[in-house]
């Protein structure tokens, strides 16, 4: 007779069976066991802490612990999310006749909701001027930055009188990027602006170690004019010795339109790459506070919102905005305006033009830049220009104005009072040491630009204009792709580069049209790069 087929097989083995897979796995863990004891037992790390010897141990200890408290606030109210969200489910379940009803009442409900956190998305133009002003408040000594390339150009008189009108504060202009007009005009603008507050000639270093782990990023080598920072030992004298005749821990604060190099000033104070630079405009978003020794406090700013009602080639310049917004043409234009001509046909090697178009056009031929029929890119020309421009590559200078006289915010007695406290003749000193050590520009790197003066900037959030609620979002959305853009401009520059060897031919075409100034910069031939440098912004 036949068996029947059972469910499932039987899990009955024999002895010998069974007593050979024991033996098996006897075998296995004394294989284990003697490999481990090979290896030796290691004990799990324990977190040394912070050394008692380690400088500034209490601020450590108070930011780990608010980080701490800002987790566990976090994961308290992800809880309640997820609390309120099951409480809404089970609702749902429990009255399935009512569903409909109840998705319709949560429809009209979501509705105000989204109109609120619309609105609830504050200007950012706005808070940059919250950030401003409690930097201002906050700081002993205001450090006002300014382009060595367009000094007057770069000062705001609305910060200026607010620094003045809110108490016994300091204010010192720092001429950054020195290295970038020649040493006469340099001497001039120095001569000129002591004659209201003390100056300091300054070039940011571009050498730093980076906190961050770097990875190796073939990109193609510009050559840095030169890597040593200038005027630090005299800027260093100047807060120090303003802090031994105060007796007490001092804040400085560093402010400036965008592009200016406040924060690699910081960098190059601290040696050590401990605050976001990069090529876009506007990074710094919020204040940011940085200890250079036991007394003395560096607090880094986001930059001035600049007024609308300023010149076309002052907006190019200094608004932190895209340049999709700013329409390249017209912003390139309106900088092209104010140059020498003679000097920008020696610069970008192109013949005589008639007007800015035409420029625009050779300038394109000249650098292979064309569009799918064989046609010029203009637009991408124009972005070109603008890009070196509002970067840190081409040493324009501006002459300082023939007569001088007061600022309308400044007088006699507050200029005496703004250099009480300063060793101005160790300044003196130090500056002219500084001129002496930095390399001017290249002779065909030279263009001579007319200033448009003083930059009206925006302080009060009440005088910033409306904008709708689309244009908002889309600059929202611009400035936060820029900012990420710019963090990996900031990660790039910091890996050591590799050389590429990669040319382009005259008559080579590109389809798209470069959106960035990296990429445009790779555009460039090699002959027409000179002394490029990202960490100044």
């Amino acid at each position: 007779m036949k068996r029947p087929k059972l469910k499932k097989a039987s899990k009955r083995m024999t002895c010998h069976k069974r007593y050979k897979i024991q033996k098996k796995v006897r075998e296995h863990h004394r294989k284990l066991r003697k490999e481990a004891k090979k290896r030796g037992h290691k004990k799990p790390k324990k977190d040394p802490g912070v050394p008692n010897s380690a400088p500034f141990k209490e601020a450590l200890l108070r930011e780990a612990e608010l980080r701490k408290q800002q987790l566990e606030e976090l994961k308290q109210q992800q809880k309640l999310d997820r609390q309120k969200e099951q409480e809404r489910k089970r609702k749902l379940e429990i009255s399935p006749d009512d569903e409909q009803s109840n998705v319709e009442t949560q429809e009209e409900s979501d509705e105000p909701k989204i109109k609120k956190a619309k609105s609830g998305k504050q200007n950012p133009k706005k808070l940059h001027c919250q950030e401003l002003k409690k930097v201002i408040e906050a700081s002993d000594i205001v450090l006002e930055v300014l382009d060595a390339r367009d000094p007057l150009g770069c000062r705001c008189p609305q910060v200026e009188e607010a620094v003045i009108q809110s108490g016994c504060k300091k204010l010192v202009l720092v001429l950054n990027k020195s290295d970038l007009v020649p040493k006469e005009n340099l001497e001039n603008w120095l001569t000129y602006l002591n004659k209201e507050l003390p100056t300091v000639v300054f070039k940011a270093s571009t050498n730093l170690k980076n906190r961050k782990k770097t990875f190796k990023i073939k990109k193609k080598v510009v050559p840095f004019q030169s890597k040593i920072c200038c005027g630090k030992e005299a800027l260093w004298k100047l807060l120090g010795g303003f802090q031994q005749s105060c007796g007490k821990d001092v804040q400085v604060g560093v402010i400036g339109f965008p592009n200016v190099g406040k924060s690699s000033i910081i960098n190059s104070l601290k040696q050590e790459r401990i605050c976001n630079v990069g090529v876009s405009m506007g990074l710094t978003r919020s204040m940011q506070i940085v200890p250079l020794d036991k007394q003395i406090t560096i607090i880094d700013s986001p930059c001035f919102i600049i007024s609308p009602c300023n010149s076309p080639a002052a907006l190019a310049l200094r608004s932190p905005a895209s340049i999709e917004v700013l329409r390249p043409l017209e912003a390139a234009s309106a900088i092209l305006s104010q140059a020498d001509s003679q000097q920008v046909v020696l610069k970008y090697t192109v013949p005589g033009y008639k007007d800015s178009l035409d420029f625009f056009t050779k300038l394109a031929q000249r650098r292979g830049l064309h569009q799918k029929g064989g046609s010029p890119n203009v637009e991408s020309a124009a972005k070109l220009l603008w890009s070196e421009w509002t970067g840190a590559s081409l040493g324009y200078y501006c002459h300082p104005p023939a007569s001088w006289n007061h600022s309308p915010h400044f007088n006699e007695n507050i200029t005496v009072i703004m250099k009480r406290g300063f060793n101005l003749e160790e300044l003196e000193k130090n500056n002219a040491h500084s001129i002496q050590v930095l390399k001017g520009p290249h002779l065909t790197n030279k263009i001579l630009f007319r200033s448009s003066g003083l930059t009206n900037g925006i302080l009060e959030e009440k005088d910033i204009p409306e904008e709708s609620p689309k244009q908002t979002e889309d600059q929202q959305d611009g400035d936060d792709q820029e900012h990420v853009t710019g963090e990996k401009n900031a990660e790039i520059s910091d890996v050591t580069p590799v050389e590429e060897t990669r040319e382009m031919s005259p008559g080579q075409s590109t389809a798209s049209k470069p959106s960035d100034r990296s990429f445009i910069l790779d555009k460039m031939s090699e002959d027409d790069a000179y002394d490029f440098t990202t960490d100044y912004i």
